[in-house]
């Protein structure tokens, strides 16, 4: 029997793969209509993606052979959901992200802030969250956590090491003072039992005892526990950080992506209501006071509030000083910026300042003087690509003149200076299965909207009309919030995005209340290690144990839904005008 069991749990994944459409199949053969089998279309997907039973890309393909085969839409149709302008925007933002990795330019900009805030416990804490979490706003979340996770080890054990050695000296010294007074009185003229005479010797000798006591090894066991502890909370610190930065930007993690072109897709009267500025500055501020609590929580449950241990408020230990030369050497070793870092670093630059003027609301951006006079023609994903293209057509040093020879003839041609990025390092470093899974959910949306199942879906969540609309939104969060522990974000996102857009329409409620906070809610995976990338490098870097991370991870959980909530039902009402049903949200597309 126990042979049996193995063996089943073995092809687990092609069980699945086999009997899940099988079981599925009397929902459009009882009912066929084109809401069933589109809703058949879609619980196979939720089941394949929350099993991964086949890789989460290729169940994102299956609306190109689902939908055409039964007849709820045509192929065509469908194959052009998977890129589109949302899409287009992430490639942008992923090769800013990769040139910045490439360059080593998120290094130099950790370590600086680093060498800011120092290495006292509860600031070096702050200085990792903060580094991480902006970082994350621009790159992958997993190459951040994968890049400040060692430092701060390095930072951490050199810490260890440096009290060790100033706690044996502190109590070595007099041990050793003590033992050369009572030498001295018994040396005068005594010889040892085998004729060896006893040498006395000048004070000024060095005598090292090494006597073991159970004082020592208390004081071993003690600065352990307590580094180990300090290991816990720094792993835990960066790959939280890591998540809640993500939430800031639209580029910063994909369910944002998601969001925006759910919203266009379900939406398409929305005026751009959704675009890099309006996402910032409601998410920016959200971040901010997520990583803040969550900082406090982490100092309460690792470090304590003992200002002066924490804080160093009033020491000036020499074990920090060579904790602070390990950042500095680290710093020391990329040497002067290069020209590429600086090229990098001013494209970025110059990305972000055309994402924030390009439609900043309170007055006209460029884009709209320049060229959105009657369409958007000029969307965030053109400016993500022309920036981008860059790269390619810059090169990584300053281009020499030939010299001449000694004798007055030209001398060699110079060697040709490769560009910034090219497109094997894009090739290797693009995480291409994101693009489709992206098109894959755009793909459900549209095919939910032309079957009617959106509809559907719609009327019957009318009567959840009685419930007020912030606990709607609290339980919904939490809801997403406890399923993305066990499902990718992408797939979470995906999967409830078109469900709650049809719910807020049904109940007349404005979309983005419901919508945003559940995409935020996405991200907030921080009870397990196989809940994201940064969560289980930081178990393999930090001696942690699953209930070390649940624990935790249980009340930021709250945490990050409170504050989100919060967010949406201040700033972010007098930001999308959360208080009035607007006209774009009846202006859904009819099948």
């Amino acid at each position: 029997m126990a042979g049996f069991l193995t063996s089943l749990w073995r092809y687990r994944n092609y069980i699945v793969i086999v009997l899940t459409p099988l079981l599925l199949l009397p929902l459009p053969l009882i009912i066929p209509t084109s809401e069933a089998k589109c809703g058949y279309a879609i619980i196979l997907m939720a089941l394949y993606w929350c099993t991964e039973c086949i890789p989460l890309a290729v169940t994102a393909l299956l609306p190109v052979i689902l939908f055409p085969m039964m007849g709820i839409m045509e192929s065509g149709e469908v194959c052009i959901q998977y890129l589109k302008d949302s899409n287009v925007l992430f490639i942008g933002g992923l090769l800013v992200a990769i040139a910045v990795e490439h360059w080593n330019l998120h290094k130099r900009i950790a370590l600086q802030v680093l060498l800011i805030v120092g290495v006292k416990p509860s600031l070096l804490m702050i200085g990792f969250m903060s580094t991480t979490a902006f970082l994350s706003m621009w790159i992958s979340n997993t190459a951040s956590t994968a890049m400040m996770l060692p430092i701060a080890n390095a930072v951490l054990q050199q810490l260890c090491d440096t009290e060790a050695e100033a706690e044996e000296r502190d109590h070595d010294q007099p041990a050793a003072k003590d033992g050369l007074e009572n030498q001295g009185f018994e040396m005068g003229d005594i010889k040892e039992k085998n004729n060896k005479e006893l040498i006395r010797k000048d004070s000024s000798i060095n005598v090292e005892v090494s006597v073991w006591s159970p004082e020592a090894e208390h004081r071993r066991l003690e600065r352990e526990q307590k580094y180990l502890k300090l290991s816990k909370g720094m792993s835990l610190s960066v790959c939280y950080a890591a998540s809640i930065g993500g939430t800031a930007t639209l580029t910063g993690t994909t369910p944002n992506v998601i969001l925006k072109g759910q919203i266009d897709e379900l939406f398409p009267d929305n005026g751009g209501i959704i675009n890099f500025e309006s996402f910032f500055g409601f998410s920016f501020p959200n971040m901010v006071l997520m990583l803040a609590l969550s900082w406090l929580w982490l100092q309460f449950m690792f470090l304590g509030f003992n200002l002066k241990k924490s804080f160093g408020c009033g020491t000036n230990k020499a074990g920090d000083k060579e904790a602070y030369q390990v950042i500095k050497d680290e710093y020391k070793r990329l040497g002067r910026m290069s020209f590429a870092e600086g090229c990098v670093l001013v494209i970025f630059m110059l990305l972000v300042l055309l994402w924030f003027t390009r439609e900043p609301g309170f007055i006209p951006g460029w884009a709209t003087v320049l060229f959105n006079k009657d369409k958007t023609y000029v969307t965030d994903g053109t400016v993500a690509i022309l920036m981008s293209a860059l790269f390619f057509c810059i090169p990584s040093n300053l281009p020499r003149c030939c010299k001449k020879s000694e004798d007055g003839r030209p001398g060699p041609l110079p060697k040709l200076l490769p560009p910034l990025l090219n497109w094997d390092i894009v090739h290797e470093k693009m995480p291409w299965n994101i693009l489709l899974l992206l098109g894959g959910g755009f793909a459900l949306a549209h095919g939910s909207e032309e079957s009617g199942l959106s509809v559907w879906l719609g009327e019957s969540l009318v009567p959840l009309q009685s419930i007020p609309p912030f606990a709607i939104s609290i339980l919904l969060c939490l809801l997403v919030a406890m399923f993305t522990e066990c499902s990718s974000n992408t797939a979470t996102t995906t999967l409830f995005l078109p469900i709650l857009a049809s719910m807020a329409t049904a109940i007349k409620i404005q979309p983005l209340y419901i919508m945003f906070p559940c995409t935020i809610s996405a991200s907030l995976a921080f009870m397990l290690p196989v809940a994201t990338p940064p969560n289980a490098i930081a178990f393999s870097y930090g001696n942690l144990k699953v209930m070390d991370m649940a624990r935790t991870g249980f009340i930021l959980n709250f945490v990050g839904v409170i504050t989100t909530n919060i967010a949406i039902n201040t700033w972010g009402v007098a930001l999308f005008q959360l208080n009035t049903f607007p006209s774009w949200a009846n202006a859904t597309k009819t099948p």
